[in-house]
């Protein structure tokens, strides 16, 4: 199982990136999907969780809700997050991760979750 996030980089406050997350070796749509960042010299934080197959249920963090939106497409077996409105407080690696499901819901807890992809790191510049 292999999940490859992309997509991080530099960029001014206020502007926007799209992270990816290319996922192999397991049935995409049978996974609840979320996003986590950890920035330097503090805990790894959840950002957004999407629910399995359709993807209907999402969650945000209050820090990035109404700016980061979460989508899914099984058919590319891809994870997206789509970050508007970038602070210099989102500057993180962030990882995506995936837990197997069978019903639709959205997942918080970093430990339950199965599978983790190594990360991309985003920088938002003053």
């Amino acid at each position: 199982v292999q999940l490859q996030a992309s997509g991080g980089g530099l960029v001014q406050v206020g502007g926007s990136l799209r992270l990816s997350c290319i996922v192999s070796g397991l049935t995409f749509g049978n996974y609840a999907m979320g996003w986590y960042r950890q920035a330097p010299g503090k805990e790894r934080e959840f950002v957004a969780s999407i629910g399995f197959r359709d993807g209907i249920s999402t969650y945000y963090a209050d820090s990035v809700k109404g700016r980061f939106t979460i989508s899914r497409d099984n058919a590319k077996n891809a994870l997206y997050l789509q970050m508007n409105n970038l602070k210099p407080e989102d500057t993180a690696v962030y990882y995506c991760a995936a837990d197997r499901a069978y019903t639709d819901y959205v997942l918080t807890v970093a430990d339950e979750y199965d599978y983790w992809g190594q990360g991309t790191l985003v920088t938002v510049s003053s």
